[in-house]
């Protein structure tokens, strides 16, 4: 056993909430979770047992309140059997984070996607090389034709095969090919980006679904502490009501809390199994096999964060993969803009061939019949051409064209402006949630150890016979709620520094 001052435990990755917080904080309750009287312990200092950390508050009357965070609910190791522990592995949260990215289906498709974007970006490069093409034909003749020799109609049978060699090149094209390879260069960074934004979203995924499965174990741990504890509460005044301390009614209510707790330890191991299966899908993970979840965490101080919001939004928005979508999404629209303007201009082109062709049955002039290879060097010919194309009129397909690049360039800067808009409110959110949270998360330590005082006073006043069992299991509840409480501040303290983090270019795992 060591000792740890002011620490609490803090867990390693957490990323920006979206619209929906995880499921263990949307409802910011924990009505389904008993009270353990065991709970309470008499320590100055913070100790650590194990994998298991409690930091308590000592009250004046020397009970103290355990508001560490493996009291209520973070710091808690799920282990297979001893058998499968040798062969199981230990995953993470930046385990799970990090599968779920390399796992994603819509990653995996958006990287056939960059890999499109890729060929678009060489095809462009290629368009500044000259086209080269080559043919060779052939034609057989008989009957009635022309003899080459004498010019007349002859019945006869002939052959006559050609070949040719061209290239071609664009000189000027009001600056399209420019454009278009910047464009295709520019949709290649995009979809790479593009890759980099699904990751983070899969991690993000699996780091929620993650939380909530460490969430819902360890209430289902308390449920069965809270059912060990009302059974232990209901044989007892079963004793007691023998010896004629206690009514009926006192022991008709605790086998009351008894089903109750009984229900609400089922009705947590359910949330707990559907949370890992939602870990498991978001992961993409086989849902046969075994998932074995280490959800013990190293410790970090409840400190504000002291960033400059307009400072963290400067650096946000280089590194942001949604201010970076969105950048190159105006300069796309920008580049199809110019192209559409060069699309209006003269178009200047150079072209340029070599042909020869061979006759059968043709002959000199000293009736001699013509090899192959000497009518294939004597026929060989070229020629090389300039043509520019000036367009006129297309039935307004330019304009309309022109007319409809330069809205979609205006509504990609309008989005631009919006996406840096919604990361600047996010940025300042994300640090003013962060404080927030934190003085939230002191003022609820107080009250966790106000309300275990008044449970252990309630507890004591009734083994005395001043309280009923009514009592009892109301203090027994709101100090439960106390300690939902002050988890979920914890927790929404944490996500939102890790969201400040990933808002200063940290990695996600």
């Amino acid at each position: 056993m060591f000792r740890i001052s002011s620490v609490i435990c803090v867990i390693l990755f957490f990323v920006p909430l979206k619209a929906s917080e995880p499921a263990c904080l949307q409802a910011g309750r924990l009505e389904s979770v008993g009270l353990h009287a065991g709970w309470e312990r008499s320590a100055m200092d913070a100790t650590v047992e194990g994998d298991r950390v409690a930091i308590p508050e000592i009250d004046s009357d020397g009970f103290s309140a355990s508001v560490g965070i493996a009291e209520v609910g973070i710091a808690t190791k799920e282990r297979a059997s001893d058998e499968e522990a040798d062969t199981l592995k230990i995953w993470s949260m930046a385990d799970c984070m990090r599968y779920a990215a390399e796992h994603s289906y819509a990653v995996r498709k958006q990287m056939y996607e960059t890999n499109s974007y890729k060929a678009e970006r060489d095809r462009a490069i290629a368009s500044f090389f000259p086209s080269l093409s080559a043919g060779i034909g052939g034609t057989m003749n008989w009957g009635r034709s022309i003899d080459p020799n004498t010019n007349t109609y002859t019945t006869q049978q002939s052959f006559a095969n050609n070949y040719d060699l061209s290239a071609s090149m664009p000189l000027f094209a009001g600056g399209q090919y420019v454009k278009q390879w910047m464009l295709a260069a520019s949709n290649l960074k995009m979809g790479q980006n593009d890759i980099a934004r699904l990751k983070d979203e899969a991690a993000m995924n699996a780091m929620q679904a993650f939380v909530d499965v460490v969430y819902y174990r360890e209430t289902v741990r308390l449920s069965e502490q809270n059912l060990e504890d009302s059974r232990r509460n209901l044989y007892k005044t079963e004793q007691e009501e023998a010896l004629g301390l206690k009514g009926k009614a006192d022991v008709a209510q605790f086998r009351s809390q008894v089903a109750t707790a009984d229900y609400q330890l089922t009705s947590q191991q359910n949330l707990y199994n559907t949370s890992l299966l939602t870990l498991k899908q978001v992961m993409n993970f086989p849902l046969d096999k075994p998932l074995v979840l280490d959800s013990v965490f190293p410790y970090l101080d409840l400190a504000p964060v002291l960033d400059n919001p307009d400072l963290l939004f400067e650096a946000a928005r280089e590194t942001n993969p949604q201010a970076l979508q969105a950048r190159y999404q105006f300069r796309a629209a920008q580049l199809s803009y110019k192209m559409s303007i060069g699309a209006m201009m003269p178009s200047i082109s150079v072209s340029g061939g070599l042909n020869t062709s061979y006759i059968g049955g043709l002959r000199d002039v000293n009736n001699r019949l013509m090899r192959f290879d000497d009518q294939f060097k004597n026929n060989w010919g070229g020629y090389v051409s300039v043509s520019m194309s000036i367009p006129i009129f297309s039935g307004l397909y330019s304009n309309t064209a022109l007319r409809k690049a330069k809205n979609d360039m205006m509504i990609a800067r309008e989005s631009q402006d919006e996406a840096l808009r919604q990361l600047h409110d996010a940025v300042t959110r994300a640090i003013m949630d962060c404080n927030g949270y934190a003085k939230e998360a002191v003022q609820m330590k107080a009250k966790v150890k106000s309300d275990s005082i008044s449970y252990r006073l309630t507890l004591r006043k009734y083994e005395e016979g001043l309280m009923s069992p009514l009592d009892v299991q109301t203090s027994a509840n709101t100090l439960l709620q106390s300690r939902a409480d002050y988890l979920q501040r914890i927790l929404l303290y944490l996500m939102r520094l890790r969201t400040v983090d990933y808002y200063r270019g940290r990695p996600l795992y």
